[in-house]
């Protein structure tokens, strides 16, 4: 049968590496897969949801093997490179319900609030110390033009009758934010942040510890599909009854895959410890900030005083074959620091100590999809977290692991599993060229909104054509 090649990853250099990962000297622990071996369900990729799918799947069948191959460190892709933002999905309730109706939006979104209580136990049992710091997530405006942006979530989340947001005034965002940019908005207090890469090696380590097989620096260069299928790294092979791939951005190599996703970078940069002046300022330790400029802006303050800011850059690139230049900003995160400026002037002179980038992986409705390879039921994938992913990412594995098994429940007839209703985007050279377009009027309009003056009407309907904006307009 015909192999399937998968598009080798370019890991980030040691000093583009996140600040993360470069904190805790993250590294392999496991040996690469050489030689010959056999598992009865193979997960390609050591991230949030290869990681939590192979938890899922020990939980619910201890009797299967499962063996994890991942291309470099366990979270080294998105997983240790985020913004360590933890909220639920009742932010996303419209775009959910808009592709799985509002009772299965309104249970996916309760499963990543039980997702967000089931990190709390792992962090207060000592299982994983990820630094995880309930404070609340402040979704805000600092501009007219974002302002309501929360408004649907709102509305759909009291009509379900439960009280996630709760309004903030600008007295409080100033106190809890200590920039007075931001001045209208909502919280979500059973939210807040964490370190991403501890939790990546927590989950890597935890398990291992349940008997799930794993090993770090193995490159999956082909599938051979089959019953069962094998896996090729180069120096060995991998035969399993099913697969499951969970490669995030790495999947669009996959020609039926790429027409329903598309890539973009993400850049966050780190400042040197300055938590006396962050205590003056007022920035509290542990909250999460967003606002809500089409590419949105996030930070936090970490345990160590350093402000994390991250800023959805837009960038793509054609066909999505990113590499190396996709690991770290070309302008030294310049972006991010023209907006931490914009709202921390006082942290002006702040040295920056790290910056680094990376791809993510989107649906045009900016929500995840799930199912199985055509003719190949026993290859499943998931993709499109969007770069949301923490409590998001152990409920999308929920759904893998219940496909791996071959069961029928809540979780496998997930309205999210399969691409037939599913958007899809256009071919080359149209969607990079259309890209590139989209993107420049995005930035326009964010330059010209931020000062809350008009864009012109060609940037506005320009902008407007971004996937998944006429949802949330």
């Amino acid at each position: 049968m015909t192999a399937i090649p998968l598009r080798t990853p370019v890991l980030a250099a040691p000093g583009d590496r996140s600040f993360w990962l470069q904190d805790i000297g993250a590294k392999p622990v496991t040996k690469p897969l050489e030689g010959a071996h056999r598992t009865d369900i193979a997960i390609v990729g050591g991230g949030y949801t290869g990681l939590w799918t192979a938890l899922r799947l020990r939980a619910l069948a201890p009797e299967r093997s499962v063996t994890v191959l991942e291309a470099g460190t366990c979270g080294c892709g998105a997983s240790g490179r985020n913004g360590g933002q933890v909220h639920s999905w009742y932010a996303e309730i419209d775009a959910l319900t808009s592709v799985v109706g509002i009772e299965e939006a309104q249970r996916l979104c309760a499963a990543t609030a039980e997702a967000i209580e089931e990190l709390a136990e792992l962090q207060a049992s000592g299982t994983i110390d990820m630094d995880l710091r309930l404070r609340g997530w402040l979704w805000t405006a600092s501009s007219t033009a974002q302002e309501g942006a929360w408004d649907s979530a709102v509305e759909m989340t009291e009509k379900c009758a439960t009280n996630t947001f709760r309004p903030l005034s600008a007295e409080e965002i100033l106190q809890r934010t200590g920039s007075p940019a931001s001045y209208l908005g909502v919280s979500e207090e059973r939210a807040g942040s964490l370190q991403p890469a501890k939790l990546a090696l927590g989950l890597r380590d935890l398990a291992i510890s349940r008997g799930v097989k794993i090993h770090e620096g193995s490159v999956v260069r082909n599938i051979v599909p089959g019953s069962p299928c094998e896996l090729q790294t180069g120096i060995g092979t991998l035969t399993a009854d099913t697969l499951v791939l969970a490669t995030n951005a790495w999947l669009s190599c996959i020609p039926e895959l790429h027409r329903h996703m598309f890539t973009v970078q993400s850049q966050v940069i780190a400042t040197e410890p300055t938590g006396l002046f962050l205590d003056r300022l007022g920035l509290q330790e542990g909250v999460a900030v967003c606002d809500s400029q089409r590419q949105v802006i996030y930070y936090q303050r970490d345990r160590n005083g350093r402000l994390i800011f991250g800023h959805g850059s837009g960038r793509i690139c054609y066909n999505d074959a990113f590499g190396a230049e996709f690991n770290r900003s070309k302008e030294g995160g310049r972006d991010n620091r023209e907006e931490l400026k914009r709202l921390y002037p006082d942290l002006r002179d702040t040295r920056i100590t790290h910056d680094w980038a990376g791809p993510i992986d989107c649906t045009p409705d900016h929500v995840p999809a799930c199912g199985s390879l055509t003719g190949h039921r026993n290859i499943i994938f998931g993709l499109g977290l969007n770069g949301t992913g923490i409590a998001q990412a152990p409920v999308v594995a929920r759904i893998l692991a219940s496909m791996a098994l071959g069961r029928s429940d809540e979780w496998s007839r997930s309205r999210l599993v399969g691409l037939a209703q599913r958007r899809t985007l256009p071919p080359e050279p149209i969607r990079y060229i259309g890209a590139r377009i989209v993107r420049a009027a995005i930035r326009r309009r964010n330059a010209a909104e931020i000062r809350n003056r008009q864009p012109n009407p060609l940037v506005r309907y320009l902008s407007d054509l971004v996937p998944g904006r006429e949802q949330q307009s």
